[in-house]
């Protein structure tokens, strides 16, 4: 690959912070190094290192929209500044290719003592456009950031969400090849962040866009590719689904402790076309999946996590006749079947799942909780447990499909996992009547009506 198709290049990246304990050991660090060395004594560090970023390597290609998340604390913010230039590092190297225009934390770029049109023709100006090019978009960028008469108002004066309408508004109009978008969106109310949305589908058609975000959701349906940072370094890299499924399982593992059911997987290569396929299963052609339901059957290798009280043995998609699925058109009444082992005795024991497109998008889930809140039940050491979800599957758009499962104890919203699955079923959706949209509802009936005199 030449580096003309290269937007971003990281290599070797570290940034180091000096932590001084009390101001006057900056003041000793500053002056007694020197002097012990001048008369020839190893010189003394009178501060302890941090590395917000450390040894960093990776490669945005043109047109693609990479995704990093990560817990507070991470290094995600420290490495955007490094490539926007905004941030120097102590070691490595950042090369990139076109415009770069960022929206890094609240507020940053802007002058809080100027007026919303100073700022605008400030931060317009940094970012590469002459004073005429400002002039003639200066009307757009107001009518996108939709803030009234405030652009006349300080800065200083403005709410959270209405920083974040202008300088959005401000790098949607600088024509940047390379969009670097922080956190900064969760604080726009929903009107915005959809415009926001908008304009990034748009613009990833012929852009390169680095996206941060503690919301897996939104890295699986926008990201092409995602990296997982945490305390500053790499821990994982490849498709949004695998790095989101092992930064969920690392979430459980902070809360809970190390898990006792997890599933070692196999990552395929960053340079692999992204798939569906799990690299156990292969579909075969369409022929065949009516007559050849073995394939999809639960699959008990799949990857996991969890503690390890009880675990799923058994996962099955089944008809009202409850015949085994493999195959769906939508609308029909079916029965997910999950069972489980009980290692040891548990105390209101919930059982859920999620069904997931093919990028591991949740579609929808339901669980046992609400079902069973008044009438919790108790499950002794080495009882079995068999949960029948019945409900009419939405109209799906054709493609594959997996479904998740999952068995905890406690809430819904403090428990502990005890066995959580991944891609636990395949299914196929066929013939699917759904245009738009991720799912469909199966319609009662569509009535149009004409009065007379209307055209």
């Amino acid at each position: 690959m030449s580096s003309e198709d290269i937007a971003i290049c990281v290599e070797g990246l570290s940034k180091r912070y000096e932590i001084y304990a009390n101001p006057r050991d900056r003041l000793k660090q500053f002056v007694l190094p020197r002097l012990q060395r001048l008369v020839g004594h190893q010189s003394k560090q009178y501060f302890r290192e941090f590395w917000a970023i450390k040894d960093i390597s990776f490669q945005v290609k043109k047109g693609e929209t990479v995704g990093i998340i990560g817990r507070n604390g991470s290094g995600k913010s420290t490495l955007l500044q490094m490539i926007c230039g905004t941030l120097n590092p102590t070691s490595g190297r950042i090369q990139t290719n076109g415009r770069i225009a960022a929206l890094l934390e609240l507020g940053s770029g802007f002058n809080p003592e100027f007026t919303g049109r100073e700022n605008v023709y400030m931060n317009a100006s940094v970012l590469g456009l002459s004073n005429e090019e400002i002039d003639t978009r200066f009307n757009d960028i107001v009518a996108f950031a939709d803030i009234g008469d405030f652009i006349e108002q300080p800065v200083k004066t403005y709410s959270s969400g209405m920083m974040v309408r202008l300088a959005f508004a401000v790098i949607a109009h600088v024509d940047a090849d390379i969009l670097v978008v922080d956190e900064a969106l969760a604080v726009g109310d929903a009107f915005f962040t959809q415009k926001c949305m908008r304009f990034l589908r748009n613009f990833m058609g012929n852009g390169t866009v680095l996206f941060v975000s503690h919301d897996t959701s939104s890295i699986k349906n926008l990201c092409s590719y995602a990296v997982w940072l945490e305390k500053g370094q790499v821990i994982q890299e490849g498709t949004p689904k695998d790095v989101c499924e092992l930064y969920l399982e690392a979430f459980y593992e902070v809360e809970q402790g190390k898990s006792s059911t997890t599933k070692i997987r196999t990552f395929k290569k960053p340079d692999d076309p992204l798939s569906f396929k799990d690299q156990r299963l292969e579909f075969i052609n369409t022929s065949n999946l009516r007559n050849d339901l073995q394939i999809f059957k639960f699959d008990p290798e799949a990857a996991s996590f969890g503690k390890g009280g009880a675990r799923i043995h058994d996962v099955r998609l089944l008809n009202e006749n409850e015949h085994p699925m493999a195959w769906i058109v939508g609308g029909e009444k079916v029965i997910l079947r999950i069972k489980v082992t009980v290692a040891k005795a548990i105390h209101s024991p919930i059982v859920g799942f999620y069904v997931k497109d093919r990028l591991g998008q949740t579609l929808f889930g339901d669980n046992t909780f609400l079902a069973y809140f008044e009438k919790a039940t108790h499950c002794l050491e080495g009882s079995e447990l068999q949960v029948d979800f019945t409900f009419n599957m939405p109209l799906l758009p054709s493609g594959d499909y997996s479904i998740s499962t999952a068995v905890a104890n406690g809430t819904q919203e403090v428990h502990e996992q005890h066995h959580w699955i991944h891609d636990a079923v395949l299914f196929k959706s066929e013939f699917s009547s759904v245009s738009t949209g991720l799912v469909g509802i199966p319609m009662q009936s569509i009535k149009m009506s004409v009065t007379k005199g209307l055209t």
